[in-house]
């Protein structure tokens, strides 16, 4: 006679649930700082500056500061037409000139024919999406200095948009963090101030620009590997989540099976197994031989 106590039915192992992967605050700073110290990242030390910083006086806010060799920061008022024997005398060749669209009838190049221009559409909104902007400003300024020019990076005022241009490329080109690069521009023009929109995509970029890095100096096998381990991770993940949707499927299909009256039948300890396989195909789910056996892959 079969009895419970004679002949148990024995379910698989439930698996321990696998915790869904959330965001966290400073997880791809994390990442990105393990990925540098295994790919050794090198930047260029910031040049020396050769002439002594001047006292910051009210009218200096007017003219253009060089914040690196051959990189200037300056207002509009510093490209007018006037200023040009100043601009040839400082042997600027390149200039980057940063506008809105409603400002393109003051603020234009006043010298197309004598340097060469990038001119950028960017509002000084906390909105604005200024980090698109980077790449392209940093070919050309990299352009401009491997020839051996000189570029002029102006806004309306020089303050916002501008400087936050060139901070990011010193960022970019020297691996220095937000603050550091800020501090290094405005000890040369002490006025800017990139407002508080372009001050968080700046403090964001420093991730961005690393991983960039990053991943142009892993070798294709690098990738491969680290592509493979994502694919695996995700892959295992929702194995254990069906797993454990069978398990659930199989645990309610047999309770119905008993309230229907239906009593296993089997003879001792080695058709223990019997019930639950019968149950299991009678749910449509063909029963995995190694369900007891799962591998978790740890995050």
């Amino acid at each position: 006679m079969w009895s419970r106590e004679t002949n148990p039915v024995v379910f698989p192992a439930k698996p321990p649930e696998t915790p869904i992967p959330r965001a966290e605050p400073g997880r791809l700073v994390r990442a990105v700082s393990r990925m540098d110290a295994d790919n050794k990242l090198q930047f260029p030390s910031l040049p020396v500056t050769k002439e002594e910083l001047l006292d910051w006086v009210y009218p200096m806010r007017r003219e253009m500061q060089e914040i690196l060799p051959g990189l200037f920061l300056g207002p509009y008022s510093s490209a007018m037409k006037s200023k040009l024997p100043i601009l040839e005398t400082q042997g600027v060749t390149h200039i980057v000139c940063v506008r809105q669209d409603i400002e393109a009838n003051f603020i234009k190049p006043n010298f197309p024919h004598t340097f060469r221009y990038l001119v950028l559409d960017i509002a000084d909104n906390p909105v604005e999406n200024i980090i698109r902007f980077f790449p392209t400003t940093k070919e050309f300024i990299d352009s401009c200095l491997a020839t051996g020019g000189k570029v002029l990076v102006h806004g309306n005022a020089g303050i916002s948009r501008s400087a936050a241009l060139v901070i990011a490329y010193l960022m970019e080109t020297f691996g220095m963090k937000y603050r550091e690069a800020f501090n290094h521009v405005q000890e040369r023009r002490f006025c800017i101030n990139p407002n508080v929109g372009f001050v968080h995509q700046l403090q964001e970029y420093e991730a961005i620009y690393l991983a960039k890095l990053t991943i142009k100096m892993m070798s294709p096998m690098q990738l491969g590997r680290s592509f493979s381990l994502q694919a695996g991770v995700a892959g295992s993940r929702k194995r254990s989540l069906e797993e454990d949707e069978d398990f659930g499927a199989m645990q309610d299909t047999f309770t119905a099976h008993l309230s229907h009256g239906n009593e296993p039948s089997g003879q001792g300890d080695g058709h223990e197994s019997v019930a639950t396989r019968h149950c299991c195909q009678e749910d449509g789910v063909v029963p995995n031989p190694k369900c007891s056996d799962f591998t978790l892959v740890a995050e």
